[in-house]
């Protein structure tokens, strides 16, 4: 039995496809499964239940000697929400429980991390567990994420296997829902779609041209690729960057965008909102070293075939 928090989200669902995929049918939804907009995440793929993410704990409690991993992929991501309780409730304190439930009862955990905490980038990028402490992340999201990143390094108590994936910029199927915390390719599409044309943030940056601020974009199944092999390698515990180690610019992404829909490019440039030119963040890319290092072989997808997979074979199709 395999546990998935979060697995009516974007991330989460396509973890049960891939588990699917791979032949694995007893999986146990947890989730606040409230948002009937999510429900089509989740209500074609297979698995044995469905646990409200408040009555979790007690669940595993009963049911710890059936699961063979937990996949603590749910969280509260929002960077524009800037209540820190809610952050405290869903994320920091909530993820605690999880790890104190997997120490007790002897269960394998990956948890979602994030590349919110990396800030400004002011350390770089790397995920050496030392800079945990020194980092400075932008916001109570980036904040709660790397809160519980220290708080696991610092436990003398953790579970046999433990790792904690900092994702990147993920984009892919089953993100409808997110609203403004979508990607922008999914919000580049809707543009194109409704009114031919796509709005980048102008640079305000001297040492970057207009839609050439740069972030490391990485397809969701990709992610969960390396979620997979994790599990089914169960050593080598720790935190690890979850991107593609190769930055790209906002441009090249929405230029791939028009490129899928077979239509001329339409590029206008609007400033960055004052209220957040002052974090925006120039450039992102995850140093990818540590996961390579312990026989991670599979290729990431690039962003234009990564692209065009989305927009064909899903966006198409959903909206």
């Amino acid at each position: 039995m395999l546990v998935i928090t979060g697995s009516s989200g974007f991330i989460g669902s396509n973890l049960i496809e891939k588990l699917n995929e791979e032949n694995y049918k007893d999986i146990v939804l947890v989730d606040d499964f409230s948002r009937k907009e999510k429900d089509k995440n989740w209500c074609n793929k297979i698995f044995s239940e469905k646990v409200d993410r408040k009555n979790f704990f007690l669940w595993l409690e009963k049911n710890h000697k059936f699961v063979q991993f937990v996949f603590h992929i749910g969280a509260r991501t929002d960077t524009t929400e800037f209540n820190k309780k809610i952050f405290d409730e869903l994320n920091l304190n909530y993820s605690k429980k999880v790890w104190n439930l997997c120490v007790k009862y002897g269960l394998p955990l990956i948890y979602a991390s994030s590349a919110a905490t990396y800030g400004m980038g002011e350390f770089g990028y790397n995920d050496n567990h030392q800079i945990c402490e020194n980092l400075k992340p932008l916001n109570p999201y980036g904040e709660s994420k790397n809160d519980f990143d220290k708080w696991a390094l610092a436990q003398n108590k953790k579970p046999y296997f433990w790792v904690g994936l900092k994702f990147f910029n993920v984009y892919g199927p089953n993100e409808y829902h997110k609203g403004r915390m979508a990607s922008v390719i999914l919000h580049s599409y809707k543009s194109i779609k409704k009114n031919g044309f796509v709005n980048l943030f102008r640079s305000h940056n001297k040492n970057y041209k207009d839609g050439e601020q740069l972030r490391d974009f990485i397809y969701v199944k990709d992610i969960v690729k390396v979620i997979y092999f994790f599990m089914q390698n169960r050593k080598n515990s720790g935190i690890y960057n979850l991107g593609t180690g190769k930055a790209r610019t906002f441009y090249e992404l929405v230029k791939s965008v028009f490129y899928a829909l077979n239509k001329k490019e339409n590029i206008k440039f609007i400033d960055t909102p004052l209220d957040i030119r002052d974090k925006y963040q120039y450039f992102t890319e995850a140093k990818m070293d540590k996961l390579i290092s312990i026989n991670y072989k599979e290729k990431f997808t690039s962003l234009e075939d990564g692209i065009n997979d989305y927009v064909k074979n899903y966006l198409d199709l959903e909206i």
